[in-house]
């Protein structure tokens, strides 16, 4: 066998698994691994609402803070949307996030839209809630370490750089209004 033939052979013997795999659909649930990780999130399905102190440069702001959150794909994802609001009802901040589990990598993804950024975080869930930070230029980042229980859900994003002391940016405290059928609820029918 010419050299030309073994390298066309070992390509095809090599590409063959690889295209049956992305032939083979997956299932529109997610995975087993996926719908269980994702399982460990459910207790903040909901609607949820209360505060959210912010302290910035140019001083401190409350906020009426919003949360819902839902499963996705068949419990493969969890979708949240945070809003919030001034004393006049206008909306000041909007964040969306997607958590989902990447069995490959044995970890939880994290996602995150808000004030025109977006990018993919570290996350871990915890015995009482999770945590995740972003970056916050160099040598620093922001921490949020959310603790959900007995129907509250409260939430500290620290701002953490190299040499200085952390210092508390966000306190937000939620208290869990209802359930939700977002965003799942409602698709769209199929028959015209």
């Amino acid at each position: 066998m010419s050299i030309r033939a073994c390298l066309v052979l070992a390509a095809v013997l090599i590409a063959a698994p690889m295209a049956a795999q992305a032939q083979t659909p997956a299932s529109p649930d997610g995975s087993p691994a996926q719908r269980a990780a994702l399982d460990r999130l459910a207790f903040l399905d909901g609607e949820w609402r209360g505060t959210a102190t912010i302290h910035g440069p140019g001083g401190t702001m409350e906020l009426t803070q919003t949360e819902r959150v839902g499963p996705m794909l068949g419990g493969s994802v969890r979708v949240i949307e945070g809003r919030g609001y001034a004393a006049d009802g206008s909306t000041q901040f909007n964040a969306m996030a997607i958590v989902s589990w990447d069995a490959r990598a044995g970890k939880y993804g994290f996602r995150s839209y808000a004030q025109g950024y977006s990018g993919d975080y570290a996350f871990e869930a915890t015995e009482d809630g999770f945590r995740w930070e972003t970056p916050a230029g160099p040598g620093a980042r922001i921490r949020y370490v959310a603790v959900v229980k007995d129907g509250t859900w409260h939430e500290v994003g620290t701002y953490v750089a190299e040499g200085q002391p952390p210092r508390e940016m966000i306190d937000m405290r939620l208290t869990r209004v209802g359930d939700t059928g977002w965003p799942a609820a409602g698709a769209v029918d199929p028959a015209p």
